[in-house]
């Protein structure tokens, strides 16, 4: 694992009361967060967090898909293409 990657998994997300490391998050987690962000979004301002909750549903389908019990268990690309769109890391 290169440095970037380990930084990205480190990064906290603010999760049922806490701040987890993104890459210990787990499937249910990821689905909540989904959900939380997609009852969020509205228009306006708002609007723009509807990408962020899709990024968000396909990082749970690709868990699901792969069976990944937390997301550290998934491929080092998927990992680094996703995290700027879920807003884990600031997109570039």
């Amino acid at each position: 694992m290169d440095g970037a990657l380990a930084g990205v998994l480190m990064q906290s997300v603010y999760i049922e009361g806490a701040n987890v490391p993104f890459g210990e998050l787990t499937p249910d987690q990821v689905r909540a967060r989904a959900d939380e962000l997609r009852a969020a979004t509205g228009w306006g301002p708002t609007a723009r967090v509807g990408a962020v909750a899709l990024a968000w549903r396909e990082l749970a389908l690709a868990m699901q898909k792969a069976q990944a019990g937390r997301v550290d268990e998934l491929p080092e690309e998927m990992l680094t293409e996703l995290a700027p769109r879920l807003w884990v890391v600031m997109p570039t």
